[in-house]
């Protein structure tokens, strides 16, 4: 497969300091046990955030716990951060986080829908029927989820900030991964219809977040993967951005 080179996003975000990321959140970040979720859930542990992460890969888990109190051990939330076994794919699974965390009262600040999954490189009609339900299942179904249980939550609690993982490939297309690109252009079709239900105080976006070596990237581009920035690289720009996000931005497909 021929290597493109990053799509052109419809926003790109430029954030630098402020009143809205000084102050602390607690933020949900789904398919935290590696690749962007994983940076991304020990940068804003750094930061002093609360961090509450959910992964179907239970192996993976109780280390990023203590990550992610080492990340935070100078900080006031180094205890206070809670990583679940929980599958986005499953609606009830989703559902029972949704009521393990009222019952705690952690309603999140900001979600970032982040679990997601690719094809490997093949031809639609040689993608198989698992593989390509793989994909809608966790991309698709599994915002959805998500969304469908906290945002309820968070109208009660009257503000909140959503952040629906997209991708270049959700704004353009590339050949071998047809069903990656028909499930990331449904997220931005998703985000787009939802922001226009949300009530005042809360904001939902698209956020694309470049092409970064993840190992969904290497599956795709082999060793040149490496030619681009790691996660680890690219975390404190991402959560500087979505700490910045305000209810204005309800609606945007941005890019870091």
């Amino acid at each position: 497969m021929t290597t493109p080179a990053p799509p052109t996003a419809t926003n790109t975000m430029n954030v630098t300091g402020g009143a809205a990321a000084a102050q602390l959140r607690t933020v949900l970040i789904t398919g935290v046990s590696r690749g962007l979720g994983k940076a991304l859930a020990l940068e804003l542990a750094k930061r002093g955030h609360t961090v509450i992460g959910c992964s179907r890969t239970p192996d993976r888990l109780s280390s990023l716990q203590s990550e992610l109190a080492s990340a935070s051990e100078s900080m006031s939330n180094n205890n206070k951060h809670l990583i679940m076994n929980v599958d986005v794919r499953s609606n009830s699974s989703v559902e029972g986080l949704a009521r393990d965390l009222v019952e705690k009262k952690a309603i999140p600040d900001i979600i970032v829908n982040n679990a997601g999954t690719i094809n490997r490189n093949n031809r639609i009609w040689e993608v198989p029927v698992d593989e390509f339900d793989t994909v809608i299942d966790t991309n698709i179904k599994g915002t959805a989820n998500v969304l469908r249980h906290f945002i309820p939550v968070m109208i009660e609690k009257k503000h909140g900030i959503i952040v629906n993982i997209s991708s270049g490939w959700g704004r353009s297309a590339a050949a071998q991964v047809a069903p990656y690109c028909a499930s990331k252009w449904a997220v931005e079709g998703l985000t787009r219809a939802v922001a226009k239900e949300l009530p005042p105080g809360m904001a939902v976006v698209a956020l694309n977040p470049g092409v970064i070596n993840t190992e969904m990237l290497q599956s795709c581009f082999g060793s040149s993967a490496a030619l681009y920035p790691t996660p680890e690289s690219w975390a404190p720009r991402a959560a500087t951005l979505i700490l910045h996000l305000t209810v204005a931005d309800n609606g945007a497909s941005l890019t870091v």
